[in-house]
């Protein structure tokens, strides 16, 4: 929701105040037990003109390697800011964002670029795949761009794992939904990437198709190592995962 901006001496949340309390401890070489993500007192704000969009007010959470976690909460929550700031594809305003012993606002250009291509998946509920391409150049294009060797091999392989095999050769417009988001989701697989961060993954299936896709993402965390975060407005879906984050309001309520 836009709010109107704040005079310095009222609110919180004007520029003049914003500054995150946290501060990263010292910690030696050793210390390497920094979980999949971490959010430390960040904030995000939008700016249009003189209307400010409050996104995320102080989050604080941490997901562990290997678990499979919900997040959950209403529209506006701060779900989609949180997914597009932990796949660094964008800065918080203030405060910590850190993913797989990353601290993100320390890496340059290139190493932002190498985590995106080689560390974190962003699957979406639609247009996660080129519609000219086959499911399995889809799968292939992704590892060549990672820099991934054998591609072709390893497509036809995470293509098959997910029960596709005989889909492979067809366009995303000749699959149905589910079957295109476990294209994607075996493109993540064949690249091996240890962070999936899915975004209202089975808002458009229907439950067989819904059970098949989040069997696919169990499969992830279970055979391939992969943390998977899911973002839900389904208490059904979230149901299903290891634990369940509430967001509300751009903070963990709770």
């Amino acid at each position: 929701m836009a709010v109107a901006p704040s005079k310095p001496t009222r609110g919180p949340i004007g520029r003049e105040r914003l500054r995150s309390l946290y501060v990263e401890p010292e910690r030696t070489d050793l210390e390497l037990d920094w979980g999949a993500v971490e959010f430390h007192d960040v904030f995000k704000i939008y700016e249009a003109g003189e209307a400010r969009t409050v996104a995320l007010r102080g989050l604080d959470l941490r997901i562990e390697r290997r678990e499979l976690v919900a997040v959950i909460g209403p529209s506006g929550s701060g779900k989609s800011t949180f997914l597009a700031l932990a796949a660094a594809l964008d800065t918080p305003s203030a405060g910590e964002v850190r993913c797989l012993g990353h601290s993100l606002a320390a890496l340059d250009d290139l190493e932002l670029a190498s985590y995106r291509a080689r560390e974190v998946a962003l699957v979406f509920q639609a247009d996660n795949l080129w519609p000219a391409l086959s499911a399995h150049e889809n799968v292939a294009t992704a590892l060549r761009l990672a820099g991934i060797s054998e591609p072709g091999r390893r497509a036809s392989e995470a293509l098959a794992a997910f029960g596709l095999a005989a889909r492979e050769h067809l366009r995303p417009g000749a699959l149905s939904g589910g079957e295109q988001q476990r294209v994607a989701i075996a493109a993540a697989a064949a690249r091996r990437v240890p962070l999936v961060l899915a975004d209202e993954l089975t808002g458009e299936l229907d439950q067989g198709n819904e059970r098949i896709v989040l069997r696919a993402l169990g499969e992830l965390r279970e055979s391939y190592g992969a943390t998977v975060v899911l973002v839900t407005h389904s208490e059904q879906v979230a149901a299903t995962a290891d634990r369940v984050i509430q967001l509300r309001d751009g903070k963990v309520t709770a």
